[in-house]
């Protein structure tokens, strides 16, 4: 066994191991790698653990903090999707994981998997490596006719899509920087003022329209943008909910996020895409407006949880309290 990083790696034996693995993500590609490790600001680092000729586990690790003070207590590295496995090797997994918690230990706080499939078969293998496992729920939907999944879906849900489709309200892909720009500053306006967490600077929505990594489906009224959704892809077998947003107050007669969910399942129905990952629904031990607004479009509930490796619980347990104290304070 030996560990591979970053340029080290092959991307056709990458390539290989993410098209016979079946915990594939648009987020496990070297395309995506690439994306996030050329942003500013931020970075990516992807391990693999090679066995003869074949790569028998892999992960790409995002990393991510906030800027200024808050910087200190939010250095992490972010796992979207999970591991690339083969064969669910677990002495290749304990090892990569080994490995990595390695790499970072004096670099990062924290590392965060975010599961998108059931690691269950190899879970003892994770935990056995460091992980706590953090439950957490998520929505799946299966993708059919817009007539089905119309009928599927709580019956008020479907009514308002019913109604703001005669109303005139359309969703189209977006065409241009500008529309991304006009999404990016409602999605902006949404975390600063009612989510009030960490958003992606602009040059993240910017460079994944330039990059051509997924699709923005842009909500439109009387011409103007008022929602929409940043939708990556793999094609012809699952679209992803990254962001999605409206002007919900101010158009509430046109229901702008919920004609966002709608457009990426009409666009996975036209486009022959199976599934659709509505990417989290919150901890199943807190209530979760979000959860509620999700589960109106007829998924099934699935709990796939995370997986954290704390490796500085100092620094961790400051963070919690402090970036809570930073949070409240006005930018």
């Amino acid at each position: 066994m030996k560990i591979l990083k970053n340029e080290e790696i092959n991307d056709k034996r990458w390539i290989k191991l993410y098209n016979d693995c079946s915990f594939s993500s648009p987020f496990q590609t070297p395309t995506f790698f690439n994306f996030f490790h050329s942003l500013d600001d931020f970075s990516a680092d992807v391990f693999a653990v090679e066995e003869g000729e074949e790569l028998t586990s892999l992960v790409v690790v995002t990393i991510q903090k906030e800027k200024g003070i808050k910087g200190f207590f939010s250095r992490r590295g972010i796992v979207y999707g999970g591991l690339l496995i083969a064969n669910k090797s677990k002495e290749s997994i304990k090892y990569l994981l080994k490995s990595v918690i390695k790499y970072y230990s004096g670099k990062l706080i924290y590392l965060e998997f975010r599961n998108y499939f059931d690691y269950t078969s190899v879970h003892d293998s994770i935990l056995a490596s460091g992980f706590e496992f953090i439950p957490w729920l998520n929505f799946h939907l299966d993708i059919a006719a817009p007539e089905l999944m119309l009928k599927n879906m709580s019956s008020s849900r479907a009514r308002q899509i019913k109604k703001v489709i005669k109303s005139g309200v359309k969703w189209q892909e977006a065409q241009s920087e500008k529309e991304v720009n006009s999404f990016y500053e409602i999605l902006e306006d949404l975390y600063v003022n009612k989510i009030k967490k960490p958003l992606f600077p602009k040059q993240f929505f910017l460079d994944f329209y330039r990059q051509n990594i997924g699709k923005y489906l842009l909500i439109y009224f009387e011409e103007k943008v008022i929602g929409g959704i940043m939708c990556p892809i793999l094609e012809g077998k699952a679209i992803y909910e990254f962001y999605v947003c409206g002007l919900d107050t101010e158009y509430k007669n046109q229901y702008p996020s919920v004609m966002a969910t709608w457009a990426a399942m009409e666009y996975a129905s036209i486009n022959n895409i199976p599934l659709f990952d509505f990417m989290g629904a919150g901890s199943p031990a807190e209530e979760y407006g979000v959860r509620e607004f999700k589960s109106r479009f007829g998924g099934r509930q699935v709990e796939h949880g995370r997986y954290l490796r704390i490796i500085n619980p100092l620094l961790y347990k400051i963070g919690i309290v402090g970036l809570k104290v930073l949070s409240k304070i006005k930018r």
